[in-house]
């Protein structure tokens, strides 16, 4: 019994670079709209950058800055759809950014340090217009899309990952600060713009104990009107609330402290007594309680505020701030005092100030009094400065302006800051001492702080361009292969199947010789008449020789079976496909042939609409589930 041979089939051409092409949108898709944002939060964790004792538990806080939703406001001028690509792309960025950092670096709070819109000082409420007209249009609802908007960014992954930790969670998430884009600034501020602000996020001016710090947050874009009082009559009350705050910020935080200390160590105020009846005869008397005196140490106040406070000009931000990085001096060199480049710039406009006024600034250091840290927002990029010229109970005050999370506000790699708080205290709010396994001598004693960069948005469309190009590319070579072997394929076609001859030209003999060689010759009859060459009677005779013959020629044809072989021929040109003139022999008609353009524009289009449906659905779905 003979063996089967097996053939492997040929894998067609076409087909093989689909498939190549296609899995590698899948594998970039995947890495630009997932990979790089875990990549990128992975990078960030607690243990990589840490220099705590080995027994320590450190509180992990987040804080945000600036997202300001892209809206009507943000690119006024910006044509659909090119303004919806926007807001949707720079939602979807935001929220990948804070899911991955809630899921991976599990933060047990989240602050907020301003400017969570982008126009929400513009939109109407009842009482209130905008000065500008074409925004008259977008009021309180419109707001409250926008709110609902911020809640599907930030607070649904938040709320998701406090679930998953259980009833005992104890974490928090601030956004109450406002920034000039929520408000306005200074006398620019409306009354029913802030209460529509503060009704939905909470107080502005508040002190909150974390991780064993104080917390002060203050409305600095409303205080800033202090420094305007000339300027009507409702300059007072869009300043004085924060103004009185600040006045009894010492006090707020004692008592703030005091609710703390009463929740840390159960004191007895916070117990709860056990409810029974007894009879008279059996009551017995309580235990007396040793009194716990009250707090008399003031914990470590970290100052939260919009805007950043005064500097001299030209103070340089340092090496981290991305836009404007210190001025080069060479390998070495110590940096500059005073760095224009680097710096922040002192400057004001509409609605905006980019540093708080000196006055204001000295104030809020002294009456909230042991400010150690300030975190602010609003310059969009990042910045990190000692100010010597307040007091303190160290060498300064250290003030670090976070970097905005939004790729739309000018940076290429957004970010956030990750902030480890440790501070052991007694049961009088005392802070106990650290062991001194720290070998980082230039860290805060309790607080470190690491900015986590978020991916570069722009890099990443620009992955994708390349490879669109490289996918064009690839598909447009192999459609110039397979319209060039048609065209080829065509031409073979269009050649008769029999040697014929024109009745006036010379006669074509097609001859073969046993190596199955073909060649041609050329009579003429002594009548003018081209025929086809006859079979030579040899031929049958001496079939038992054929080794002496050099060729056989075929009958003569008639010009009728000569037309009617044409016929056929061009039958099946259209049974193949290639939709030939004429009628086919069913006797409808069909369209004129393609041309090689035509055959490679089909080929292009089918083969790129084929690789693009893959990528666009796998695209979809990672678009639409995180």
């Amino acid at each position: 019994m003979r063996s089967q041979q097996f053939r492997v089939p040929r894998l067609d051409r076409t087909l093989v670079i689909q498939i190549v092409l296609a899995v590698l949108w899948l594998l970039t898709l995947t890495w630009g709209e997932r990979g790089v944002f875990s990549g990128s939060a992975a990078s960030c964790q607690w243990n990589k950058w840490e220099n705590w004792p080995s027994d320590a538990a450190p509180h992990h806080l987040i804080f945000v800055a600036d997202p300001q939703l892209v809206d009507p406001h943000t690119y006024p001028g910006r044509p659909w759809p090119l303004s919806s690509f926007t807001i949707r792309h720079t939602d979807q960025y935001l929220r990948r950014g804070f899911t991955f950092a809630q899921n991976l670096l599990r933060p047990q709070s989240v602050l907020f340090l301003g400017d969570l819109f982008d126009g929400g000082r513009e939109w109407s409420t009842r009482s209130y217009k905008s000065p500008e007209k074409r925004w008259h249009k977008y009021g309180d609802s419109f707001w409250l899309k926008e709110y609902a908007r911020f809640g599907k960014i930030f607070l649904d992954p938040w709320v998701k990952r406090v679930a998953e930790d259980g009833p005992g969670s104890k974490r928090r998430l601030l956004g109450s600060l406002p920034g000039n884009h929520d408000l306005g600034f200074s006398n620019g501020i409306t009354l029913p713009v802030r209460n529509r602000f503060s009704t939905f996020f909470g107080e502005s001016n508040r002190v909150d104990i974390i991780g064993n710090h104080s917390f002060v947050s203050v409305d600095t874009v409303s205080l800033s009107a202090r420094s305007h009082q000339e300027q009507g009559p409702d300059n007072k009350a869009i300043w004085e609330p924060a103004s009185k705050f600040l006045s009894v910020s010492k006090e707020k935080k004692a008592q703030a402290l005091e609710r703390e200390l009463n929740s840390l160590f159960t004191r007895p105020e916070n117990q709860l007594s056990k409810h029974a009846v007894t009879e008279i005869g059996e009551l017995k008397a309580q235990p007396q309680q040793e009194p716990i005196p009250e707090a008399n140490s003031d914990m470590p106040t970290i100052l939260l505020t919009h805007v950043p406070l005064f500097r001299a000009p030209a103070t340089p931000c340092g090496p981290f701030r991305e836009h404007w990085p210190p001025s080069a001096l060479g390998p070495g060199a110590a940096p500059l005092e005073k760095d224009e480049r680097n710096a922040i710039k002192i400057h004001g406009g509409y609605q905006y100030q980019n540093v708080l006024d000196e006055a204001i600034s000295k104030d809020l250091v002294d009456k909230i009094g042991n400010v150690e840290h300030v975190f602010s927002g609003d310059d969009h990029d990042y910045c990190e400065l000692v100010h010597k010229n307040y007091p303190s109970q160290g060498e300064g005050v250290r003030e670090i302006t976070v970097k905005s999370i939004s790729w739309a506000m000018g940076v290429r790699r957004p970010g956030f800051l990750l902030v480890s708080l440790w501070n052991p205290i007694d049961k009088h709010g005392n802070s106990l001492p650290m062991s001194t396994k720290s070998t980082d001598i230039s860290a805060p004693a309790t607080i470190q702080s690491y900015l986590c960069l978020l991916p570069d948005q722009l890099a990443i469309f620009v992955r994708y361009l390349f490879l669109l190009i490289v996918t064009i590319v690839a598909l447009a070579f192999d459609a110039l292969l397979t319209s060039s072997a048609s065209s080829k394929s065509k031409q073979e076609a269009q050649e008769p199947l029999l040697p014929v001859s024109n009745s006036n030209g010379p006669r074509v003999v097609k001859s073969r010789t046993r190596a199955d060689s073909t060649s041609f010759s050329t009579s003429k009859n002594s009548d003018g008449m081209s025929q086809l060459a006859s079979r030579s009677t040899n031929s049958r005779a001496m079939s038992s020789s054929p080794t002496q013959y050099q060729h056989y020629s075929i009958p003569m044809a008639s010009e009728r079976e000569v037309d009617a072989i044409m016929k056929y021929q061009k039958n099946m040109e259209l049974s193949n496909g290639n939709h030939a003139v004429g009628k086919h022999s069913r006797g409808y008609s069909r369209s004129a042939p393609l041309t090689k353009t035509q055959t490679f524009l089909r080929h292009l289009r089918t083969s790129f609409l084929r690789v693009a449906s893959i990528g666009l659905l796998w695209y979809t779905w990672l678009a639409f589930t995180i």
